[in-house]
């Protein structure tokens, strides 16, 4: 384990390997979540000169750490890149959400602009984006009970029964917004039936809301949902913002029939998969070495850069 990092020289040699084309891709991810835990403005400012990269999978992780850091001096460069149409949709997806993370009321007018891009993914999160802020704003206090210390494009619902939160989850006719805080909720509860009907989600709504259940599904590293997102990994046809998600969380999953789904899709025709496989079994290894972890998609790590 490397001595804790914070001064300048070293956020410095940090943020130049986050830069360096020439490293692995998993390597650069080391230092980006070594940043992100770091913080400060030292930090923000080597992460937000990553978006130039040519990876869109790293950018999005950029964004994704800029919004967890929750520090408003972030707001400038996310606010650029969700603007910026040159950016995939993917990125700009996610400096929309790690917008509504940070949750400065003053981006509000920005994010209903956005609302309505013609890119769904990019406008729904925005909408959500929207929602959780004004959410925030008339429930100033209220604890979120969220075990994995994530900040949550929608706080979870208050009900706790998991059959009615099922119901809310896959039903495509109520609110998205709604049906994120039944999927919070039920990543809260956690047990193998709330994983269950997670999994379920992945086979419905649009692809925003499949690469959310996703996402969860990789934070709770329960192995009950190893086939059906082994099976969306899978599926070609399938978004590749979905697909890359559920690479990652067969890779925080870390069980042996992880390996086969993410070595099969390691040469995948879609960079953005191919490049989450990479990782992805970079964490399965990590993940059963115990020397660090990969935990909640990528968002806590001990490393040696």
């Amino acid at each position: 384990m490397a001595a804790p990092i914070g001064g300048m020289e070293e956020v410095r040699s940090v943020g130049e390997a986050l830069l360096d084309t020439g490293r692995p891709l998993r390597s650069r991810f080391r230092a980006l979540f070594t940043l992100r835990n770091v913080g400060g403005p030292e930090a923000i400012e080597w992460i937000s000169r990553g978006f130039v990269d040519e990876s869109e999978l790293l950018k999005h992780e950029l964004a994704y750490c800029l919004g967890q850091m929750m520090d408003r001096r972030a707001v400038p460069v996310l606010s650029e890149v969700l603007r910026d149409r040159g950016q995939e949709p993917m990125v700009r997806h996610e400096a929309g959400e790690a917008l509504g993370a940070i949750g400065d009321p003053e981006v509000l007018e920005l994010l209903k602009e956005y609302s309505q891009d013609p890119v769904i993914e990019v406008a729904e999160t925005c909408q959500l984006a929207v929602q959780r802020i004004e959410w925030l704003q008339q429930n100033p206090d209220t604890p979120d009970g969220n075990p994995y210390l994530s900040v949550d494009p929608a706080p979870p619902a208050e009900e706790t029964d998991i059959p009615k939160l099922r119901s809310t989850l896959l039903d495509d006719t109520c609110p998205l917004f709604d049906r994120y805080r039944a999927m919070f909720a039920l990543r809260n509860i956690g047990e193998e039936k709330a994983v269950l009907a997670l999994a379920d989600g992945l086979q419905c709504g649009g692809s925003l809301f499949r690469h959310e259940i996703g996402y969860v599904l990789g934070q709770m590293q329960h192995e009950a949902s190893v086939p059906q997102l082994a099976a969306a990994l899978n599926r070609h046809e399938e978004n590749p913002m979905v697909r890359h998600e559920c690479a990652e969380a067969l890779g925080a999953i870390a069980q042996e029939e992880c390996l086969q789904a993410l070595r099969t899709h390691a040469e995948d025709t879609e960079r953005v998969v191919r490049e989450s496989c990479e990782v992805a079994l970079d964490m399965y290894d990590y993940e059963n070495s115990g020397n660090f972890q990969y935990a909640d998609g990528l968002t806590q790590i001990k490393v040696q850069v």
